[in-house]
């Protein structure tokens, strides 16, 4: 009977919702991206899904870097984090049954570990011991957000951390339909909740599914609007800027500061932009094959400027460097 629970639990931690549209599906036209995919850079067993100390990978939801280099992946697979050194060298992995299905990973300035759980409605921070210091949302319950009496999400998605210590979460990973209830919610460092914008629509400042977020370095915000299939850019009080829009299914985003890299969902691809939205190039298309994505999920680049690709269909973690 355990085996049995655990095979569900894991069957719909690693569930992605696959648009039925096929107009979602095309990719976005660009010249070809000059990175190419790295074989096996976790040193995986021949199967690809078991790390050197022996634990299962699971699927990657999301991988981020600390202030020593250091890259983190968070994965819906028994444990929840791998820490791996610079070389790639695995150093621990913990968090075991913490979660139910997790989505985002974003570090702070002072290496806390920001995860959102998008089954479980919850934002987690971690110190970088990984112990437990902070949980906002009420664990199990979706609802509104709703001082003094309701602290609830609805499908947290990503986190972004303002250099004040301000703290965004997106939500609303259900698209086309009414729960979900995608929006940004601000919070201030101490976790104390400030303000919210969005709601469901294609009109300007209204998401379908408000999947990743990153700030530039302009302090603005940037939000994948997944299905709407764009980004929309916001001031940090959610004054609606601008929107860029894509093929495919715009997931996640970083942004350096020259370019950013965005993956494009189940069009499978990994595209370089430039600071305005820009497309410059793209790599990658749907497929199980090396520089291939069943979904093309989270993003995040390293400090050599090696950029890797969670993909949580696939359970891989594909690092991609210059040629």
């Amino acid at each position: 009977m355990k085996f049995v629970a655990f095979g569900l639990v894991a069957a719909l931690a690693a569930f992605a919702q696959r648009p039925s549209n096929p107009a979602l599906l095309v990719p976005q036209e660009a010249p070809v991206l000059d990175y190419a995919a790295v074989e096996n850079p976790l040193n995986l067993s021949a199967d690809g899904k078991t790390l050197p100390n022996g634990d299962p990978l699971g699927a990657p939801a999301a991988t981020a870097f600390d202030s020593h280099g250091h890259m983190f992946i968070l994965s819906r697979g028994p444990k929840a984090f791998f820490e791996f050194d610079p070389n790639m060298k695995l150093v621990r992995s913990f968090g075991e049954g913490l979660f139910t299905r997790t989505h985002g990973l974003k570090i702070d300035s002072e290496d806390n570990l920001w995860v959102t759980d998008v089954s479980k409605h919850i934002v987690v921070k971690f110190n970088p011991k990984g112990e437990m210091l902070t949980t906002l949302g009420t664990a199990g319950q979706a609802g509104q957000w709703a001082e003094p009496d309701s602290h609830k999400f609805n499908e947290p998605n990503d986190i972004a951390i303002g250099r004040n210590g301000d703290i965004f979460v997106v939500q609303g990973h259900t698209p086309g339909m009414t729960r979900g209830d995608a929006r940004v919610l601000k919070f201030d460092k101490n976790g104390k909740f400030i303000k919210s914008w969005g709601g469901k629509g294609t009109e300007p400042g209204k998401f379908d599914v408000a999947h990743g977020i990153a700030i530039d370095a302009k302090g603005l915000l940037w939000v994948t609007d997944r299905e709407n299939q764009r980004i929309q850019i916001f001031d940090q009080d959610g004054n609606y800027q601008k929107e860029v829009k894509f093929a495919g299914l715009p997931c996640a985003l970083v942004i350096g500061p020259k370019d950013i890299f965005m993956v494009n969902g189940f069009a499978g691809q990994l595209l370089r932009l430039d600071l305005d939205g820009k497309v410059l190039a793209a790599v990658g298309k749907p497929g199980k094959g090396l520089g291939e994505f069943g979904e093309a999920h989270q993003v995040s680049v390293g400090p050599t400027g090696d950029v890797w690709v969670s993909d949580t269909v696939n359970s891989t973690a594909q690092r991609f460097m210059k040629k």
